[in-house]
């Protein structure tokens, strides 16, 4: 167990008694690229996660220390001010600590040690487990207790900081998952509430396609958020009221599809059937449908593939093997596009045979060697142990 191993080792180097902070990945079931237009979500927090072992130190200095990948120790002074230091983890802590100096937060000196099972860049939402699990065992340290939906924003903001404009629905999924259950939120207020997984006797696994994402990726996603844009603003100078494409339906887009190009109106299109597909999802997972489950994952993917255009060739063959496999019910890409992963549902009394047949379909298709990864539904961060 990761937890352990961290434990002892801070237990050597530390000597004293840890608090043990954990924060879990996240996946997303449904409603992919849905958030930026103020739309619908489906994620879940995951039991693979960053566990952090954190004590007061009584100086006036927050140490951290990478316990796994890229090993490496950062000294931050209280003021903010620290040496030169190499790991890109390290960015993001100090990111936090200066927008909780400039917020006037109370810091205190703290011994930190981390690492975790999160497989980085697999679309598990490292970044987000990383950002709002430390800035939790900071609260638990200093005593200043902030609410979740705070510590949220602030790790959004963190992210922000080192340039990446992200929204709030990992920080969202990271912090207030429930074990059993996926998490709704609406991206327009951020109003939420829970779906319970009622889909005993299957399993979900993530398979990565080893495809990494390219750096195409931030000027394909910067035109489909254009092409969003554009929609709602023809939409708007006859409906005022539209804010983003959330506010439009399909028959508005038939209402201008002579006036703009063919090519926004398929973007819109998809955003606007992605959000239906997260309202079919909560009910289907409520009613324990997996075959349901299976066809809303389906069809996700092919209006990304089509529609959106965001999939790669090699996760399309993934998706495909699936479908042609009895026990796998559905899969589709998760992310951002361009590359990744794909989530699936899988039978569990068929999960050995059915893995074994999407990795050697894969391989034998692209000559690539995919990995996978079982998935279990768990909690938001929380204190793990002492």
């Amino acid at each position: 167990m990761v937890d352990k191993t961290i434990i002892s080792f801070f237990k050597e180097n530390y000597n004293d008694n840890p608090l043990i902070i954990k924060a879990p990945g996240r996946i997303n079931l449904i409603g992919e690229h849905t958030d930026y237009n103020k739309g619908f979500v489906l994620p879940a927090s995951i039991e693979k996660g960053i566990y952090f072992a954190v004590s007061a130190n009584n100086s006036e200095a927050i140490r951290i220390e990478a316990f796994l990948s890229q090993p490496e120790k950062i000294e931050f002074a209280l003021n903010g001010t620290h040496k030169e230091f190499n790991s890109f983890w390290g960015n993001y802590f100090k990111a936090i600590i200066e927008i909780l100096i400039s917020e006037n937060y109370p810091l205190k000196g703290m011994d930190c040690v981390f690492g975790g099972d999160i497989p980085i860049g697999s679309g598990l939402s490292s970044s987000a487990a990383l950002c709002c699990g430390f800035i939790y065992a900071i609260t638990k340290i200093s005593g200043k207790k902030l609410s979740r939906e705070k510590i949220a924003l602030i790790a959004q903001k963190a992210e922000h900081k080192i340039g990446l404009n992200c929204g709030l629905m990992d920080q969202y999924a990271v912090l207030f998952g429930k074990k059993g259950n996926a998490f709704f939120l609406d991206c327009n207020d951020l109003t939420h509430s829970y779906i319970p997984i009622n889909l005993n006797g299957y399993s979900w696994v993530l398979v990565n396609s080893n495809i990494k994402h390219n750096l195409a990726v931030d000027s394909e996603y910067n035109k489909r958020r254009i092409s969003c844009e554009n929609i709602v603003k023809e939409v708007k100078l006859s409906k005022p009221n539209v804010c983003s494409l959330r506010d439009v339906t399909l028959k508005d887009l038939n209402n201008i599809s002579d006036k703009i190009d063919a090519i926004d109106i398929k973007r819109a299109k998809y955003i606007i059937e992605e959000n239906e597909r997260v309202r079919r999802m909560m009910k289907a997972l409520t009613k324990g449908d997996a075959q349901e489950v299976g066809n809303i994952l389906n069809e996700g993917h092919w209006a990304m593939s089509t529609q959106y255009e965001i999939t790669t060739s090699e996760l399309d063959a993934l998706v495909k093997i699936g479908e042609n496999l009895e026990g796998v019910l559905g899969s589709r890409m998760m992310g951002g596009g361009f590359g990744g992963c794909t989530i699936n549902l899988i039978q569990t009394s068929k999960l050995e045979s059915s893995i074994s047949s999407l990795l050697e379909g894969y391989k034998s298709q692209t000559s690539i060697d995919a990995e996978y990864y079982h998935l279990a539904i768990d909690d938001g961060v929380k204190v793990y142990s002492n």
